[in-house]
């Protein structure tokens, strides 16, 4: 073979195995139907809302945001503004299990009466105390108003909405990107979302896609650099 042929194949074989490593997921998002089934101070209600999770890597862990796509309770009165506040559980499976509670603000406008309330993006953080791949799903709702709390549990044993590679505390893993779209984010995740008790390990496909590019890079710096050895090597004039 010649030495101009063994030097294309090497380079081709390079900028594959480059391209693969760009191409590796970092973490697996999308919307779930969460059916609710909510107790109220007067009486069941219920609704499907999608549910999304999304994850962001923050110092040494993640924070997790689950978003309601629908309204999944109402209100026989009106709720002003401000009246209303909102609380979640996330569960987190996988390489480690337990819970991450989520909280997010008071309703910004008033809720008319036997109106679906329309719950507020909810976050908190989870830090990974495990390394490997990680599950956040929808769990509980809490919804707070005028004195009373309805509490809205999942009856249609959600998938997870985020699913994430992370790393723990002295652990080997992997660091997943959070995507919320459709089924996470919210990744949905994302988270996402809230692994463990309390914290979140950091996750964006932008800082994965900057990593795996960095390692492309050196693979394929490393490779040519031998091409360019091997080609020099067979131009040697022969004595």
């Amino acid at each position: 073979m010649s030495n101009q042929k063994r030097t294309a194949l090497a380079l081709t074989a390079v900028l594959a195995g480059s391209m693969v490593l760009m191409a590796a997921p970092a973490a697996h998002a999308e919307v779930v139907d969460v059916n609710y089934q909510c107790e109220t101070p007067i009486g069941p209600k219920g609704a499907v809302s999608p549910i999304d999770i999304k994850s962001v890597e923050s110092g040494n862990g993640y924070k997790l945001t689950m978003s309601f796509q629908k309204g999944v309770s109402s209100s026989p009165v009106e709720l002003g503004k401000g009246a209303m506040n909102p609380s979640a559980v996330i569960e987190v499976g996988g390489a480690e299990t337990g819970k991450v509670q989520v909280s997010g603000p008071a309703n910004a406008e008033a809720i008319p009466a036997n109106t679906p309330i329309k719950i507020s993006d909810l976050s908190g953080t989870y830090t990974p105390k495990k390394s490997g791949k990680v599950t956040f799903t929808a769990g509980v709702l809490t919804i707070k108003a005028l004195g009373t709390t309805t509490t809205c549990t999942p009856k249609n044993s959600p998938g997870p909405s985020l699913e994430l590679a992370v790393e723990g505390a002295g652990g080997s893993g992997g660091s997943g990107g959070s995507t919320g779209g459709s089924t996470g984010g919210s990744t949905g995740g994302s988270t996402g979302g809230s692994s463990g008790g309390g914290e979140l390990p950091k996750t964006g496909p932008l800082d994965s896609a900057v990593a795996l590019g960095t390692l492309g890079g050196t693979v394929l710096l490393t490779g040519a650099a031998g091409v360019l050895w091997l080609t020099r090597r067979g131009q040697r004039p022969t004595a």
